[in-house]
């Protein structure tokens, strides 16, 4: 099929590529002029495993074109799918101007059939509106609206897409609805289902998944803070729920609570949706607080570490996004704390192995920024660890050791409590009891 992509941002482009992978001519169309000039040479703005590879070969073998002009873009295309942002407004409710803008300009340039597919997490009730302006200026068999959400995990998103563990797929139109099946086809011969169902359904399914993964994470880091004061251990506990099948494994893992650009404004956007509806969502309410209070939780270690006293103090980051493999920083807790870090007065030196040129547009001068996880120890009073990527699972601790103070706070949990206190660290955790040797603090 041909197939146009409006929006080239981590959907739009994931999005694109993976469609180009199965045969697909795919054009990706966006009004930034110098990310498309980027893409045209090759460049991939964004860091996600494996996408490097799908995208060299597709635009290689002509089948992934990049443009600014959408009337080109979507000139053959039969299906133009709408990978827009949807940013959370003021108010936490999903901003659509995007999604809108581009509907109203389809309306003008499209003159055969087609399916309009909104790819962005969008709120109930979006395709309706979709429609709405397309019929503004075109008869009604001119195209379908169909809702389409994404299940894309940053860091596996093209596993993901090339192999889903479902497709959701709303739309109430027989025609859409064949277009669509030919099109995932090549993605679930293994057997996994293409769910139907009508466009507000497959919306509010989105919306609903991605909130409640987001409440077990909440769930457990209050658990995990209960541990702190019971003395029990969030490790055995996580172990013992995650055994019955009722509940599983994943999504269990206690930390310094969840960012990113899906979990937080999707989580704001669904109880805003209640809002409007006169309902009071309690527990959305409930886990927005606890993840906003979480993101700052080893704070209140540090200072009970430091008595209070952090001005001069230098602390080292491993880890700055929001979650490994992806440079994507948005609502990342490494940034809750450098923020608060340099208020009060300290130095911070940090190392990410793809998110710090993204920080550096932020902070600028105002922190250090190391080669490796090694050199951002150098000089460092303690270490802060905030991102779980796999090279700071196993370190050299003899290397470590450097560090003035001899103290780790690790947001996630990565090491043994019995092998810390072998290698006589003070190391402080979540949901785990701390362990202390005597040192002198500087």
């Amino acid at each position: 099929m041909n197939i146009a992509v409006v929006g080239t941002g981590y959907v739009g482009l994931v999005t694109g590529t993976c469609f180009s992978e199965t045969g697909n001519h795919v054009t990706c169309v966006d009004i930034d002029a110098n990310k498309i000039a980027r893409l045209q040479r090759g460049e991939i703005p964004i860091f996600e495993p494996g996408l490097d590879l799908l995208f060299e070969r597709n635009t290689k073998q002509g089948r992934l074109h990049f443009t600014t002009d959408l009337a080109s873009a979507i000139k053959d295309a039969k299906i133009i799918f709408l990978a827009l942002p949807t940013p959370p407004g003021e108010d936490g409710s999903a901003d659509l101007s995007y999604i809108l803008g581009v509907s109203a300009q389809l309306s003008k340039l499209i003159t055969d059939y087609k399916v309009i597919v909104d790819k962005s997490t969008v709120p109930v009730g979006t395709s309706e509106k979709v429609h709405a302006l397309l019929a503004d200026n075109l008869n009604e068999d001119l195209f379908d609206v169909v809702s389409n959400p994404e299940f894309l995990r940053e860091g596996v998103a093209v596993d993901d897409f090339m192999k889903p563990d479902r497709v959701v797929i709303g739309t109430k139109s027989e025609k859409a609805r064949k277009v669509m099946k030919q099109l995932y086809e090549p993605f679930v011969r293994q057997g996994n289902p293409i769910y139907f169902m009508d466009e507000r359904s497959a919306e509010m399914t989105k919306y609903a998944a991605n909130a409640y993964l987001a409440a077990r994470i909440s769930f457990m880091n209050e658990i995990a803070n209960l541990c702190e004061l019971t003395g029990a251990n969030v490790d055995n506990v996580r172990i013992g729920m995650g055994s019955d099948n009722r509940i599983g494994k994943r999504f269990l893992f206690p930390g310094i609570g969840y960012g990113g650009s899906c979990f937080p404004k999707d989580v704001q956007a669904l109880f805003k949706t209640a809002e409007d509806h006169k309902y009071d969502f309690k527990i959305l309410r409930s886990v927005m607080t606890v993840n906003q209070l979480q993101k700052t939780a080893l704070m209140k270690k540090i200072r009970k570490f430091y008595k209070n006293n952090l001005s001069g103090k230098t602390f080292a980051f491993w880890g700055l996004a929001f979650k490994p493999n992806t440079d994507d920083i948005r609502e990342a807790p490494a940034l809750y704390m450098i923020d608060e870090l340099l208020e009060a007065g300290a130095k911070v030196n940090v190392y990410d192995p793809e998110a710090m040129e993204n920080v550096k547009k932020i902070y600028g001068e105002k922190i250090q920024y190391m080669q490796d996880e090694y050199a951002v120890l150098q000089g460092a009073d303690s270490l802060i660890i905030a991102t779980e990527w796999s090279v700071f699972r196993q370190p050299d601790f003899d290397r470590v050791k450097v560090i003035k103070d001899n103290a780790i706070f690790d947001g996630r949990n990565l090491y043994d409590l019995d092998k810390m206190k072998s290698l006589r660290f003070n190391y402080e955790s979540i949901g785990r009891n701390p362990i202390r040797v005597k040192t002198k603090v500087h």
